[in-house]
């Protein structure tokens, strides 16, 4: 499908407003403004938590990160998504059998593809989640709503656009690699690498939470990596700033409106389903180009 000969949806994102979390937390002691900041969103409290804690100099918090990932990814890739379907069902156990989760992701294999061969084979398989992936790869195909080209995010990575998800982690994964190879960084190359997330967390293979400077931290989170940057004086919070996978998401230029330009008009009805793929953290709502 030659993507510059046909029109691309009108569709543009529309961020909802963003919360002052800078003014709710000027002034405030350090350990209370560590314990406030992931209480002002509902989602990734967890590494949040460890995020603050880091970039204002307190002792991190007993949160699991790894096990709100796990518990993340298992709602969107069995439930969520799915139910953009018609389906969903209960997803494996939130917590104990690792296999049982590989299984319900892999097939009767319960263990990821690793070469092109058994890529292939699994996608056309019918087993585990490929099911949910062949529905994707037919709404969307090759090379239609990708975010090609864009750095991954890393440690210095700052507010240009970048790619930063859970696929984004696992990039190098000669399974992924193969799918990005035939169809882009797309919804297909999204899920899958979400699966892959997943699949790596059972194992406790994530980035580990790291001060990158004096005042900023780093930390892994389901949709990508989070990064807290404060300042201090006195023992009094002096200015916080957060930089969230959903920032790079929402970036001009960024993953979402990439996106956008790849979404043939004829396929603007996918949009919701795309935005869903895409999870952004805060509200997001799409609107014609007229009306944006």
């Amino acid at each position: 499908m030659m993507l510059d000969r046909v029109a691309p949806t009108p569709l543009r994102a529309v961020p909802g407003p963003a919360l002052p979390v800078e003014a709710l937390v000027l002034g405030r002691p350090v350990a209370e403004a560590a314990a406030l900041l992931p209480r002002l969103f509902n989602l990734c409290r967890a590494a949040q938590g460890v995020a603050a804690a880091l970039a204002l100099d307190l002792p991190p918090p007993t949160a699991d990160i790894g096990a709100e990932i796990r518990r993340d990814h298992l709602l969107k890739l069995f439930v969520q998504l799915p139910g953009r379907f018609g389906r969903g069902d209960a997803p494996p156990a939130l917590t104990g059998d690792a296999g049982t989760i590989r299984a319900a992701l892999f097939g009767p294999a319960a263990a990821a593809p690793t070469t092109t061969a058994e890529t292939d084979a699994f996608l056309a398989s019918g087993h585990g989640l490929a099911p949910l992936l062949g529905r994707i790869a037919g709404c969307f195909g090759q090379g239609v709503a990708c975010a090609n080209g864009l750095p991954l995010a890393g440690p210095d990575t700052g507010t240009p656009a970048a790619e930063n998800s859970p696929a984004a982690r696992r990039a190098a994964h000669p399974a992924l690699a193969h799918v990005e190879a035939t169809h882009g960084r797309g919804p297909l190359w999204r899920v899958f690498g979400r699966a892959l997330d997943l699949d790596a967390v059972l194992s406790g293979d994530l980035p580990a939470p790291r001060l990158l400077r004096p005042g900023t931290a780093q930390v892994p989170a389901t949709r990508g990596l989070y990064t807290v940057t404060a300042t201090q004086a006195g023992g009094l919070v002096t200015g916080v700033s957060r930089l969230t996978p959903t920032d790079h998401l929402l970036a001009p230029g960024g993953i979402l409106a990439l996106s956008l330009a790849t979404l043939p008009a004829d396929r603007a009805g996918l949009a919701p389903l795309l935005l869903d793929i895409l999870d952004p953290c805060s509200p997001v709502r799409l609107a014609e180009v007229a009306d944006a």
